[in-house]
């Protein structure tokens, strides 16, 4: 789980555009760069090699 605070705060590294936390994958997801960023217990790991790239459904949904 991400604080409410500090999603606010946090932006993609790459797209500097806002993230949305997806609880199930337990990932910040940036749609705008069509990345997920893992967070590892608890802690954001916001390295773009470290992310994946969005499917296309993802990036719909």
């Amino acid at each position: 789980m991400i604080d409410k605070k500090l999603l606010s705060i946090l932006v993609c590294p790459v797209s500097k555009a806002p993230l949305e936390y997806d609880k199930d994958k337990d990932e910040l997801i940036c749609k705008a760069s069509g990345l997920a960023y893992p967070v590892r217990d608890g802690i954001p790991v916001m390295l773009e090699s470290e992310a994946r790239q969005l499917t296309a459904d993802e990036k719909l949904g």
